[in-house]
This record gives C-alpha cells, structure tokens and sequence, in this order.
C-alpha cells in the first residue's frame, strides 16, 4: 500500500508513520520541518520525504498522484488555522488526482454530545476546555471533508496523554463512547491504522477512548 501521511512529525502521525513502514508499506512523509523526523526512521528504505508547506497549493498539489491508496492527515491545531486551511487544499488535490481515501485525526470536542445530541461536545456541558479556538479549527477541517466526495473519516480522540497501545480501545459513531475520559498517543496511532478501510467507519466521525 502507498500512504501519504500529512503530520508525520507530531506525537500521532510519528507513531502511524512507524507503524505502516514496520509493515513494509511505502509512505510519502509530507513536512515542514524534516529534520523532527527520528533519524531511524529517516533513513527507512520505504519511506520518502517531501518538503514542503501544506498552506502551498502548488506544494500540495505537487506530492498527490493518483498513486497513493491513502491519504492520512495527522495535522495539529495551530493559532494560525492552518487544520482548517490546510484540508480544503488536499481535497482539491485529491479530486483533481483522482484519490478517494482520506482518513484524519480530530479531537472529541467535534462530536455529538451525548446529553445535547443535536449539539457539538465542545459547545456542550460535556467539554471543560475555556477555550474552543482547536475545536473550532477541527470543525472546519470536517465540514470540509463532509461536503466533499471523499470517502473519508475522522478518528476523535478524547484525552490524549502520551503511552504505548494496549490495544484496549473502545469507539462509537459520531459521539465519544461511554465511561472514556483518555486515550494514549500509542492507542490512538494503533486504533487508527488498524481501521484505516473499515467500511463501518467510512464518511463518520469515531469517536475513540481506552476501557476503564
């Protein structure tokens, strides 16, 4: 399988990124600063890296081809939006090189509330962050894929401190599971790659977290 893994360098996307090159599929890391990249994973000889801007039309347009199975966006939240501008530009791309599959990391806030389900949780009594500026900017990144002709999907992490899979995850469709208040970067990247073509999954929001 050939991926194209937008976020490689942040806390998800490292861990997806190893993940796909120990099981021998080819990536295309696209980022800004390649040397955060770990110096063993640098020199994998499955991987290439392609520097550039996601903000960049040219750039983004440039590294999609119709020869990727994949796309996976690990992008982060940042004060300058670039979650929210950043997407539009890849759905274009992928329309124009034919590429259908996206699969993104979101946060829990763009979900369904459980007790005001017409509701956003971030705008919710379930939510305890004051500010809502990264949700925000989550939201956005998904009402553009929802309005695209991708067949995409959004994993939502709640809580997300760092640790390794224990591959006790829990998930629903469009709200945050049940009696979950974390989930670890390890879960997280394992959960994610595991499902990336589940067919239950596609054009949802997953809302994704660890027994308790």
């Amino acid at each position: 399988m050939k991926i194209l893994l937008f976020g490689a360098t942040g806390r998800v996307g490292k861990e997806v990124l190893a993940l796909a090159l120990n099981d021998g599929h080819e990536v295309t890391a696209f980022v800004r600063s390649p040397e955060k990249l770990p110096p063993s994973i640098k020199s994998h000889k499955k991987l290439q890296i392609f520097t550039g801007n996601i903000l960049n039309h040219q750039n983004v347009q440039n590294v999609i081809s119709n020869d990727f199975d994949l796309i996976f966006s690990a992008l982060s939240t940042d004060k300058n939006n670039t979650l929210s501008k950043g997407i539009p530009i890849i759905i274009q791309a992928m329309e124009k090189a034919n590429v259908d599959r996206i699969v993104s990391i979101g946060t829990a806030g763009i979900l369904q509330a459980r007790s005001q389900p017409d509701v956003y949780r971030f705008l919710s009594n379930e939510s305890r962050r004051k500010s809502t500026t990264a949700a925000e900017d989550h939201l956005s990144a998904y009402l553009s894929l929802k309005k695209s002709q991708l067949n995409w999907t959004i994993f939502c992490p709640t809580y997300l401190p760092d640790g390794i899979a224990t591959e006790k995850v829990v998930y629903d469709l469009n709200m945050l599971p049940e009696n979950t208040s974390k989930i670890t970067v390890g879960n997280t990247a394992w959960f994610t790659y595991n499902e990336l073509f589940n067919e239950k999954f596609f054009k949802y929001r997953v809302g994704i977290g660890e027994y308790e």
